[in-house]
């Protein structure tokens, strides 16, 4: 399976440069891009390393693909982008080689130009592009995509299965350049917006996902889900509270343009505070929230029905996390138990690929959120479409040692990798550093020599069990480099990074996924005489979806983190695990994330806002919604059933919590959950139950009767619309 490294002579010409290394099937599109010695916020940083701005992305590396027999081709370079020597204004980087389904074409992403002098201009932006020609003896071809958004970084373009373009992009989830850019949940940082999709018959451009910190590496996997790591940091703003307020307001409502209201204060109403806040923890019974990883998660192509990849969590994955609170002896901060299958525990899993040799098992990299360029220990999991999650084994592929950094590393730490792919042949490729010790630049900013060295290796089994790298698959020349970033003249002569490999060869493209609604919810349109397509075209309309939670008392056995011993208050319904405390709910709080978090002081404020919590007030969503007398803000009752259903906008992160009867949160929501026009999404509770609820029960099919409800008041009332021209 892994072949010998042969070493012969390297030609050079003008369109590229000709050498033999390790066979390989098929052809491989790989990246150079220019070290950056910095890891925060740049471009090979695990978050907001979208900016196309010269300090952090550098300049001077071009997309090139080797070929089976070792010839490598310069692509950009023949297709007459980028230059030697000083970069300036047709200096380029590029990132995010992708390849299209029938492997005759690939996405990447290129910014383009660098200032010609010192402190010249600063505002780049990366952008898709297109190139054909990919054979060998053909001619690339290089066009920039159509209709994609302009003066904003757009990155990780993929295709889907019917040809739409995928991606993510920092342009605003409002497309209002006053809210640009958004800002993440944990130092504030500008990141990007989540997975965005180019319809490129109609050059629409629509958001398929929301993430208030940012969403990364998107995949088509083969059963046609759309998977991607997201950053989950639903915490409270760290660089905003009483123990740490760094200039921070609000605004009144998301803001438009410059004149938007602000106040002093930075109130906050969801999560509950962090540990860290112990005055506002100060006479309550709560123990501080705190979440920070990096979690695979999936949705449909037409971005429906968001959830962690098979609705994996903290439960299997993590080694820790603390309980809500501290007055309920049944609730127990969580260590895996000796029953639990996975025994590898993680903290993220970056740079998903999956195996083609083995539908559902995906290649990814554990590694620590800085000082490694978001190189770390390569791992691998079983998630197959329908696979339990609860039986998930995470596989050490790379020593685990590898994950972290080591001044004195153990021998089996044989340095960082990224981008880890599996080829066709069975065959490991990763980018790989031999550096152990945390990032650093040993040279200065005008004359920056980097510790890391990222070159593409392939890899093969020890022995022992870990797979280590065995040989690299080019030979290229150090880079001499020069450009203004923009304020020094850097100067750089040593290898560029070689990063993000992928194997050009064709697949038949996945099926494509989209919603269905379920039987309990079918049968409920059935017996009300609702035509489910006529109310799905009204919710498009308004720009709405529906949720449906078919008995929130019950909850995942595995979470005792959390009140779980849950009755209906207004009836004598419960789901109880123990002969333990039981908690009493009224009502379902729906949250809706607002970017009203301002920075930089009230009186001159920093461009773009962070991302926060605000009780549920969507004009369209409260309006459609039955009333519910006296009920908090935001909220929705809970039938009798324990069933819940509201209309919520769509297209913007949510979130919830249920409420005791004097509106007290009891169970909440810890991730963000995007919905599309027209959604009818379903779940059987919340936790929802990856096997068996804590009664030992499946999953509630139950009929629910706040859906009904819901069927029944907008038969009343909406009915009539769906004949207006406004609903076409």
């Amino acid at each position: 399976m892994f072949k010998k490294y042969i070493v012969v002579s390297l030609l050079i010409s003008v369109f590229g440069l000709t050498l033999a290394g390790t066979p390989l099937n098929n052809p491989i599109l790989f990246v150079t891009q220019f070290p950056i010695a910095a890891d925060f916020a740049t471009i090979g940083s695990t978050f907001a390393n979208h900016s196309g701005e010269i300090s952090v992305s550098g300049r001077g590396g071009d997309l090139y693909i080797r070929y089976p027999d070792g010839t490598l081709r310069n692509l950009t370079r023949e297709a007459g982008f980028g230059s030697t020597g000083f970069q300036g204004a047709d200096a380029i980087a590029v990132r995010d080689p992708a390849v299209h389904w029938s492997a005759s074409k690939a996405l990447f992403s290129m910014v383009i130009g660098a200032p010609e002098e010192q402190f010249g201009e600063r505002n780049y932006f990366w952008q898709i592009y297109e190139i054909s020609g990919l054979g060998q003896g053909q001619t690339a071809v290089i066009t920039h995509l159509a209709n994609q958004p302009a003066n904003y970084n757009n990155i990780s373009a993929i295709y889907g299965s019917d040809d739409s373009i995928i991606f993510t992009t920092d342009m605003p989830r409002t497309k209002n350049r006053f809210n640009y850019p958004q800002k993440d949940e944990y130092e504030s940082t500008a990141t990007n917006t989540g997975l965005w999709k180019l319809n490129r018959a109609t050059g629409q451009v629509t958001l398929l996902q929301h993430s208030p910190s940012g969403s990364f590496s998107p995949l088509i996997d083969s059963a046609g889900r759309l998977v991607f790591t997201r950053w989950d940091h639903l915490q409270r703003d760290q660089q905003a509270s009483p123990v740490n307020n760094i200039e921070a307001f609000n605004y009144l409502v998301e803001p438009t343009d410059a004149n938007a209201p602000r106040v002093d204060s930075v109130l906050e109403v969801f999560p509950e505070p962090r540990a860290e806040e112990s005055g506002l923890l100060a006479g309550t019974n709560l123990e501080g929230h705190t979440i920070n990883h990096f979690f695979p998660w999936e949705i449909n192509q037409d971005g429906t029905e968001e959830e962690t990849l098979n609705h994996v969590g903290r439960h299997e994955l993590h080694s820790y996390f603390n309980r809500s609170i501290n007055d309920d002896n049944d609730l127990h901060e969580f260590i895996p138990g000796i029953n639990r299958p996975n025994t590898n525990s993680i903290l993220n899993a970056f740079m998903l690929h999956e195996d083609p040799n083995q539908d559902g098992r995906f290649v990814a990299i554990e590694a620590p959120e800085f000082a490694t360029h978001n190189g770390g220990q390569i791992i691998a999991f079983n998630l197959a479409d329908g696979d339990r999650p609860d039986l998930v084994v995470v596989e050490n592929i790379t020593h685990e040692s590898t994950r972290d950094t080591s001044d004195s590393p153990p021998a089996e730490h044989i340095g960082f990798s990224r981008d880890p792919v599996m080829l066709t042949n069975g065959t490991l490729l990763a980018s790989h550093t031999y550096e152990t010790r945390g990032n650093l630049n040993e040279g200065t900013r005008a004359n920056p020599l980097p510790r890391y060295a990222y070159t593409i290796k392939t890899y093969s089994e020890n022995g022992a069990g870990d797979y280590v790298p065995s040989a690299s698959i080019n030979n290229l020349s150090p880079a001499t480099v020069s450009y203004y970033d923009p304020d020094v003249l850097v100067s750089y002569n040593g290898p560029l990074w070689e990063l993000q490999p992928v194997e050009v060869v064709a697949r038949t493209p996945p099926p494509m996924t989209g919603s269905v609604i379920q039987s309990p919810e079918a049968q409920v349109f059935a017996e009300e005489n609702v035509d489910a397509s006529v109310f799905k075209a009204y919710l498009r309309a308004q720009n709405l979806a529906v949720v449906v939670m078919r008995d929130v008392t019950t909850r995942d056995a595995a979470d005792l983190q959390q009140p779980y011993n849950l009755k209906v208050a207004s009836s004598s319904h419960q789901t109880i695990g123990n002969a333990g405390k039981l908690y009493d709910i009224a009502h379902m709080q729906f949250l809706q994330g607002d970017q009203v978090r301002g920075s930089g002081g009230i009186n001159s404020p920093d461009a773009g806002q962070r991302v926060i919590a605000q009780y549920l007030h969507n004009t369209q969503a409260i309006a459609n919604n039955p009333p519910s007398v006296s009920a908090p803000a935001g909220s929705t009752e809970i039938y009798p059933d324990g069933s819940v259903a509201a209309f919520v906008p769509a297209r913007r992160a949510m979130a919830w919590q249920s409420l005791d009867p004097s509106g007290t949160p009891v169970v909440r929501e810890r991730y963000w959950i995007t919905f599309q026009p027209g959604e009818i999404r379903a779940c059987g509770g919340c936790h929802g139950v990856n096997d068996l609820d804590q009664s030992g029960a499946l999953p509630s099919v139950i009929k629910a009767a706040a859906f009904r409800a819901l069927l029944q008041h907008w038969q009343a009332n909406y009915i009539d619309l769906i004949f207006t021209d406004d609903f076409e």
